[in-house]
């Protein structure tokens, strides 16, 4: 691990990040807080619908409207939290919560795919799920909201070990 930390610490990135002064390392920290903060915002939206929550509220409307905003808001978070890792990445080696969050979004991501092959999220634009269905989508939006919760806990809190 300390290895894969020092190559990333080494890159022209992570000098970058380290040589442009302070106000570089504080303009990405926002840049990653909006990601993050958009990306959960949109994926709370749909997860609490996935349990149940606004029903009238048509799921396939709703995942139109906040799925590119969530890819947009990982997208930003991926590339600002590249950043930050590459300005002292050797800090975190012992940080269990940086080995928390990692496994946290890979689980998150591996959830997404999951809830793309069911049948019931392929067909959300012609019919209703049925109850067996309902209960599936449920339990995939509450995997979701746990991984995204656990990263983003794991996140703040890598500033604090």
């Amino acid at each position: 691990m300390r290895n894969i930390l020092l190559w990333i610490e080494g890159t022209g990135l992570g000098h970058f990040m380290r040589e442009s002064g302070p106000w570089t390392y504080a303009v990405v920290n926002v840049a990653h807080i909006l990601g993050v903060a958009t990306l959960f915002g949109s994926l709370l939206v749909l997860d609490l619908r996935l349990l149940g929550r606004w029903k009238r509220v048509g799921l396939a409307e709703l995942a139109s409207a906040v799925t590119p905003v969530a890819t947009t808001g990982f997208v930003m978070a991926l590339l600002s939290g590249s950043a930050m890792l590459a300005t002292k990445a050797t800090a975190y080696v012992d940080n269990p919560f940086l080995l928390i969050k990692f496994p946290a979004i890979a689980l998150g991501l591996t959830n997404v795919g999951v809830l793309k092959l069911t049948p019931a999220w392929k067909a959300r634009a012609t019919r209703e799920p049925s109850p067996a269905e309902h209960r599936q989508l449920a339990v995939l939006g509450g995997i979701s909201l746990l991984c995204w919760l656990t990263a983003v806990t794991c996140g703040r809190m890598i500033a604090f070990w």
